[in-house]
């Protein structure tokens, strides 16, 4: 006899062929046409087993699953076990996929196990067939199923009818819960279930210290299986006597809640705990409300799904933070103990998902989404591009295949850095300008979009700093005028220039490149935060204006790098400073993901102390001034940079990358 299986390339139908094919038993696994790849990867993992598995071509929305005749009639009466896994397994999916895949998937695989005779039909179902049944939904229970609105809920619900109504051919069901990642490995394929949540957990990790406690919330039942559990319960039930006709609860006997499980997963990930957890009623009536496409509440629904597109997190999800539902192990619960098959406590391997995520599914993890991807055959301009970061960052962009423009003062420098691209076999083009004067601006914007089509992402980078404390700026109020001329009018003034175009396209990339200072108010910094500053606000407005017109706006704050604009304050080479080339790994880091702020690990922890803690953080700034002498270039004493006292060291690396 033998096995036929389909979705057995999937993630839970791979540890289920490896175990089917160590029975010593040929194993028919359906493969759709052009995935053959994937079935040779599934013979690889199955080790000595690999000879006994035989790949099928169909499809689940194909009549009789697309096999053709020849082979029907080969594996007619041969055929002992008929497992059905193929389904889309994703709450977050549209309904027509959804209804494709279940149901219909289910319906035709059901035809071809009668034509061959098949011994046993064995369908992997879903806890979500139960709906949102409020209370304890036990295995025998089916017709009791309550709330089915939820698409994924309703398709395995009708998939399950259709097996109890129309099989003709013994049966048995299987209702795993939300199935995660091995408990061995970690290895999960995709982002579902408490992993849409996971980005959060990591987003609060790096922006809030650990000790910090939160207010969150408690949320409905959860119950999660590791993939690993799942296979090997299907196996020894499937083989299992005298159970056909049965429904099978793949469960956790323990119940948990859905913010007690978060922060598990908030501990493996080192991040703060919801200390306080709340009722997530709210949320689940939000997110229903906007599904509901009043008038009246289209703005909000905009803002949640915006802020949920962000997180990865679809508003679907939003609406299963309140389930009701527990389910009972049942007969699979005495089965499985009987033969010492049991889900491992999730504390135990909670480590083990996270660091995986982390590692391998992150969608903003480095290299998942390679420069190259993002800016390939794209127009970028760099202000500032002759020197420093400017000039890193368009050697970066060139080499990843970005047309790259630069716009600088210094034309003979421009024409060096285009010359050393071009050496490279790289696009680039040069134009000199002072971005502070007004007419030449508009005539370099005019040529620019005479020798091209358009701009695809624009890097605000040329700028100018002082570091001078303002006692010593009394009668120098021309410092204040320059910085606010070139960090805030020129970043400003080529940005309306350009706007227009990306705005007809409907596509666009803003990058002003701020400094940590912003965050941290350092003092000697008060001309050059304040340019810096109006610059943020900008940004931050222009981000809300023209979000929904397919235009992103970045605010970079960028901590101190060596290059000529600090050079003069002799103070900063006891500062362990980034080179132009990892700053421009920053910008490149917002090109790929687009946020609205990015900053490093201390800028984030700056604005922390900032909200929760102003009194520390202007002790902190007022000791370095007291600490730090003015430099000789500003107005201070010949020598006094060389003579610091002894805490400055222990403070710079404290303050380390405090100054742009």
């Amino acid at each position: 006899m033998a096995y036929f299986i389909t979705g057995g390339t999937g993630f839970i139908g791979r540890r289920l062929v490896a175990r089917l094919a160590a029975r010593g038993e040929p194993v028919y696994v359906l493969v759709r046409p052009g995935s053959r790849e994937r079935f040779e990867r599934l013979r690889a993992g199955c080790g000595a087993g690999a000879e006994r598995l035989v790949a099928i071509e169909g499809d689940l929305e194909a009549d009789l699953l697309g096999v053709a005749g020849a082979r029907r009639a080969e594996l007619k009466g041969r055929i002992r076990h008929f497992l059905h896994l193929g389904a889309l397994y994703d709450l977050g999916a549209e309904a027509g996929p959804l209804e494709r895949a279940n149901v219909l998937g289910t319906r035709h695989a059901l035809a071809l196990a009668h034509e061959l005779q098949a011994g046993c039909f064995h369908l992997v179902s879903s806890i979500a067939a139960a709906g949102r049944y409020p209370g304890t939904f036990t295995d025998t229970m089916f017709a009791e199923a309550e709330d089915l609105t939820h698409p994924y809920f309703r398709t395995k619900h009708e998939s399950e009818a259709l097996v109890r109504r129309t099989c003709r051919v013994p049966w048995r069901i299987y209702r795993p819960g939300m199935v995660i990642g091995d408990s061995r490995s970690g290895e999960m394929d995709k982002i579902d279930g408490p992993y849409y949540f996971f980005k959060l957990i990591q987003l609060i990790r790096d922006t809030l210290p650990r000790w910090l406690p939160l207010v969150g919330i408690e949320g409905g039942h959860i119950n999660l299986v590791p993939v690993d559990f799942v296979a090997a319960a299907i196996d020894h039930i499937a083989h299992a006597p005298g159970e056909d006709g049965g429904c099978f609860h793949l469960v956790d006997r323990q119940d948990r809640r859905i913010g007690a499980v978060l922060n598990l997963f908030a501990a493996a990930a080192h991040a703060p705990t919801m200390s306080l957890r709340l009722d997530p009623l709210v949320l689940g009536r939000l997110a229903a409300a906007a599904g509901a496409g009043g008038a009246a509440l289209r703005p909000a629904a905009r803002i949640l799904r915006e802020a949920m597109s962000d997180l990865g997190v679809p508003l679907s999800v939003l609406e299963l933070l309140d389930h009701p539902t527990v389910f009972d192990p049942g007969r699979a619960g005495q089965l499985l103990e009987r033969a010492g098959i049991g889900v491992p406590p999730l504390e135990d391997y909670a480590w083990r998902l996270w660091d995986y995520w982390e590692r391998r599914l992150d969608p903003m993890r480095p290299g998942s989404q390679r420069l190259s991807e993002v800016v390939r055959g794209k127009t970028v301009l760099i202000t500032g591009g002759s020197s420093g970061i400017g000039r890193a960052a368009a050697l970066t962009l060139a080499e990843a295949g970005a047309r790259v423009l630069i716009v600088g003062r210094d034309a003979q420098k421009l024409a060096a850095v285009v010359d050393q691209i071009r050496g490279r076999g790289a696009h680039a083009g040069a134009y000199a300008c002072d971005i502070t004067a007004e007419g030449a601006c508009e005539q370099m914007v005019a040529k620019l979009f005479a020798d091209n089509e358009r701009v695809d992402i624009l890097i605000n980078n040329a700028g100018h700093s002082i570091r001078r404390a303002i006692e010593h700026t009394y009668d120098r109020f021309h410092d204040y005028e320059r910085l606010m001329r070139v960090n805030f009018f020129g970043a400003v003034r080529l940005t309306l220039a350009l706007l227009p175009s990306m705005v007809a396209r409907g596509a666009g990339h803003v990058i002003c490149i701020s400094s940590i200072s912003v965050l941290t108010s350092a003092a000697r910094f008060a001309a050059y935060n304040a340019s810096k500053a109006a610059l943020e606000a900008f940004t931050r407005c222009a981000a809300a204006e023209y979000r929904d017109r397919g235009i992103r706006f970045t605010v970079v704050n960028m901590p101190l790098v060596r290059t000529a604009m600090v050079a003069p304050t002799r103070i900063y080479e006891r500062f362990p400073l980034l080179e132009p080339e990892q700053a421009a790994a920053i910008i490149c880091d917002a090109i790929v993901r687009r946020p609205e702020r990015l900053a490093t690990p201390l800028g984030r922890l700056a604005q922390l102390v900032e909200a929760l803690l102003p009194g520390l953080n202007r002790a902190v700034m007022t000791e370095s001034f007291r600490l730090f002498p003015e430099s000789e270039a500003a107005g201070g004493s010949p020598g006094a940079e060389e003579r610091v006292l002894p805490e400055v060291s222990a403070l710079a690396a404290l303050m380390r990358g405090a100054h742009r």
